[in-house]
Order: C-alpha cells, then sequence, then structure tokens
C-alpha cells in the first residue's frame, strides 16, 4: 500500500497561497482558497490569520484547529503546477 507523504513544512507565498514541503520531498504551490468554507475555516479568510498557520507533524494546521489532511493536499498539489 502506499502511504501518503505527510507535510514536513510550509512557506507563505502570499494571499492564501503557502508553498508545501512533503515528506518525499516534492514541493508544490498551493492555493487554499478552495478549503476556505465553513465555521472552523471562515477565520482563515482573514490573510493575518492564513499567516498563523504552523505545520504539526504532519500537515498544516491553524490556532483555531483547523487543517487540511495531507492526502488532500497531496492529491490537490499534484493537480496544480509545480513550484518553481
Amino acid at each position: 500500500m502506499n502511504r501518503t507523504p505527510t507535510v514536513t513544512s510550509a512557506e507563505h507565498l502570499g494571499d492564501h497561497r503557502l508553498l508545501v514541503t512533503f515528506s518525499d520531498g516534492t514541493r508544490k504551490a498551493i492555493d487554499f482558497t478552495r478549503w476556505l468554507k465553513g465555521p472552523v475555516f471562515e477565520p482563515l479568510k482573514d490573510p493575518e490569520y492564513f499567516r498563523r498557520f504552523i505545520v504539526d507533524g504532519w500537515t498544516v494546521s491553524w490556532p483555531n484547529g483547523a487543517d487540511i489532511a495531507p492526502e488532500a493536499l497531496y492529491d490537490y498539489a499534484e493537480e496544480s503546477r509545480p513550484a518553481a
């Protein structure tokens, strides 16, 4: 069974975009706008709050408990343009 890589680091690129590095060495620029729906993600619409992200050992998360599964990030990154 293939195991989805976890997030090892992330850098803010502006707006709601992060450059995410996965445990397999893949680096992708990801626009998080698509996930900013619903009550738990509402605070992330504020760019200042969005920048308060952390890498919690397996994915990107925020102080209010919002996070995106690394599988979703990795799959979406595969659909996105690779970071330079």
